[in-house]
């Protein structure tokens, strides 16, 4: 896991209690979605904040996309894949209000799913997983750029708010 703070920092702890400070928001989200710096004392990292009244309604899934997120990330620890960032909810104290909070990932965003799979074979064990993850959650939102590589080569399964849908 890709830690800007450096290894010593547990992201799930941060990501509950830190103060949030909005940086930018993100480009080509459909939803409000913001890089966010998250500080606890003399500890930080970024995050990646998407607050519920950002979101756009959808005809086939009920507001609050956010908790899906943070849902996403449950499941995928209790599957043992590990994929989905750290991630949590926050309530009234988040600078937009109750949102989702995902550790941010330092990745080489060239790379995707489709240049991974056809040049890195050693990873595709790494999205069998993801495809098991995805079918679990009933994922009706997996793209190519929600795969992400960070620098230990290690690939993480982003944004899942479109997750755990009532239709298979």
């Amino acid at each position: 896991l890709t830690q800007p703070a450096g290894p010593d920092v547990e992201p799930v702890p941060l990501l509950e209690q830190g103060e949030i400070e909005i940086l930018g928001r993100m480009p080509w989200s459909s939803n409000a979605t913001f890089l966010v710096t998250v500080r606890d004392g003399d500890v930080e990292g970024r995050a990646i904040y998407k607050p519920g009244r950002g979101e756009r309604p959808l005809w086939d899934f009920p507001e609050g996309l956010f908790r899906r997120e943070v849902a996403a990330y449950v499941l995928s620890e209790a599957m043992g894949v590990r994929c989905v960032p750290p991630t949590v909810a926050r309530g009234d104290d988040a600078p937009l209000g109750p949102g989702s909070l995902q550790w941010f990932v330092e990745a080489d965003f060239e790379q995707h799913y489709f240049t991974l799979h056809e040049q890195r074979p050693e990873l595709h064990d790494q999205f069998r997983a993801i495809a098991a993850f995805d079918l679990l959650a009933n994922n009706t939102d997996r793209k190519s750029g929600h795969c992400l590589i960070d620098a230990d080569g290690g690939i993480w399964a982003i944004d899942n708010g479109l997750c755990f849908a009532e239709e298979f």
